[in-house]
């Protein structure tokens, strides 16, 4: 059974960085793709960063370029999402992803809808 636990957020002031972890367990495939989400609130969740197997090649919304960075850890099984010069903005539930997949070939997408797995997610609050 395929679990993602998030953790490590919470309140800060803007400005300040934090590092969320995703702790990932019983990963069907070995080919994947992984990503975070979020929704602030009053919004629909919105797309932040995806990460792909292959040489760990990443994507970002252009919301969060050169703040953000998604980066893994495959020997503790933990996606990570670096998250610094943090805004009121950024203010949200974060979600960690993830789809499996047995295609090498599988290509990552940025679509919550194409995500087969998600944590239950961790609140960021920034203030201002």
């Amino acid at each position: 059974q395929v679990q993602l636990v998030e953790s490590g957020g919470g309140l800060v002031q803007a400005g300040d960085s934090l590092r969320l972890s995703c702790a990932i367990s019983g990963r069907p495939f070995p080919n994947y793709y992984m990503g975070w989400f979020r929704q602030p609130p009053g919004k629909e969740r919105e797309f932040v960063a995806v990460l792909h197997w292959i040489g760990d090649s990443t994507f970002y919304a252009d919301s969060v370029k050169g703040r953000f960075t998604i980066s893994e850890d495959n020997a503790k099984n933990t996606l990570y999402l670096q998250m610094n010069s943090l805004k009121p903005e950024d203010t949200a539930v974060y979600y960690c992803a993830a789809r499996f997949s047995q295609d090498t070939l599988v290509v990552a997408s940025t679509h919550a809808d194409d995500m087969d797995y998600w944590g239950k997610g961790t609140l960021v609050t920034v203030s201002s």
